[in-house]
């Protein structure tokens, strides 16, 4: 149980707090509360995605044709791999070895890098092709009517997980340097767990996006 005390001794929760005990019953339904509304986020997107694919299958169908399924399959590897680096994290916390944890959080953030680094190329590729969204789209091959519809659901979903990587990558940057520091230890780790919490919910949203995206067709 991640309750109040650091490596130096006693950690002193907030004075608006009854005890830490509190603190810590505060902070985890806080994080659950934000993470509710991110599923309430993403939840408006897939069901957008569901009635607009239910309208025009061919155009989703189609424009699967323009992206690399094994890029997506590669990013979802890394990003699976990355949900155990971070569960180990916390984990080598919870056994008081900060230098494991150290290390599997740094292979957090390397994997964060990898996916976006993967995202860049394909990113790239398709603004070099013309298939973005709206009226800026410009691909002169051939495409069904409707295809930028296609890629606008491609750029918004993606891209707004894109963001949420990013912001994980900061989150587990701070922790990092936290841990390397010395604040948290077995009976103390509540940041370490509240981003791992974020983090594996990033993950998860990108396993129901691969098939969407790269297996409609």
């Amino acid at each position: 149980m991640s309750i109040a005390s650091t490596a130096q001794g006693k950690h002193t929760h907030a004075h608006h707090f009854e005890s830490a005990e509190h603190e810590y019953a505060a902070s985890k339904q806080g994080i659950w509360l934000f993470l509710v509304t991110e599923i309430l986020m993403f939840g408006g997107l897939f069901v957008a995605y569901a009635i607009y694919h239910n309208m025009y299958p061919e155009v989703f169908k189609a424009g699967s044709k323009f992206v690399d399924w094994r890029l997506g399959a590669t990013n979802t590897v890394v990003l699976i791999t990355s949900s155990l680096t971070m569960a180990l994290g916390i984990y080598y916390i919870q056994k008081n070895n900060m230098r494991l944890a150290a290390i599997n959080l740094f292979l957090t953030i390397i994997c964060g890098f990898l996916f976006m680094v993967i995202k860049y190329i394909e990113y790239s590729h398709k603004i070099h092709e013309g298939l973005v969204p709206s009226k800026y789209f410009s691909y002169t091959g051939e495409m069904v009517t409707n295809g930028k519809m296609y890629f606008g659901f491609y750029y918004v979903m993606t891209g707004l997980h894109g963001i949420h990587v990013l912001v994980g990558m900061a989150l587990i940057t701070w922790v990092l340097i936290r841990t390397l520091r010395g604040d948290f230890n077995p009976r103390y780790y509540t940041a370490v767990e509240g981003v791992g919490l974020f983090w594996h919910l990033v993950d998860l949203i990108w396993i129901y996006l691969f098939p969407l995206f790269y297996l409609v067709g």
